[in-house]
Order: structure tokens, then C-alpha cells, then sequence
């Protein structure tokens, strides 16, 4: 059994309130669970506007599969619109 996650440090440009905050990191936890089947979370920074910490985490058999995708998530998190991305970690148990 493989478990891999994946943690994102974002920087939320435009939020003005946690309310706008909140729409963005559910709009993007939703792509990912749709489209990978992975559990997403709001990991860190919950009471900031403008900061958030998301994480990513898949339960495989595979290492391969896990990092193609983790990679694919990446791909979905760095193109999402109000989110930049300051920091990244993966790691594999």
C-alpha cells in the first residue's frame, strides 16, 4: 500500500473576506476529488484571507500511479484562477 500526499502553500491574491477564501478552496478541493479521487483538505492558515495551505493525499497500490496523480493535481492546482502557488511538498509512505 502506497500513500501519497501532496500539500500546497497558496497565496489568494484577490480574497477580501474568508467567505471569498472559502469559494476558491472549495471550488478547487471539489476538481480534485472529481477529477483525481483524492481527499482534499484545507490543511493550514484557516483564519488568514489571503493564505491557505491545501493538502492532497491518495491511497494506492502503486507508487507510479500515486505520482502521476499527485503530478496531475499539481498541474490542476498551478492553472487554477486566484490561486498561486508559494510552495509545494510531496511525500510518499
Amino acid at each position: 500500500m502506497v500513500v501519497g500526499l501532496i500539500t500546497w502553500e497558496l497565496h489568494l491574491d484577490g480574497c477580501q473576506s474568508l467567505k471569498d477564501k472559502r469559494q476558491i478552496l472549495r471550488s478547487l478541493k471539489d476538481r480534485l476529488h472529481q477529477r483525481f479521487n483524492v481527499s482534499a483538505a484545507e490543511t493550514d492558515h484557516q483564519d488568514l484571507w489571503q493564505r491557505a495551505e491545501l493538502s492532497a493525499c491518495i491511497v494506492t497500490t502503486d507508487r507510479r500511479h500515486a505520482e502521476e496523480v499527485l503530478r496531475s493535481a499539481d498541474r490542476l492546482v498551478e492553472g487554477a484562477n486566484g490561486a498561486r502557488i508559494l510552495d509545494t511538498a510531496t511525500n510518499y509512505f
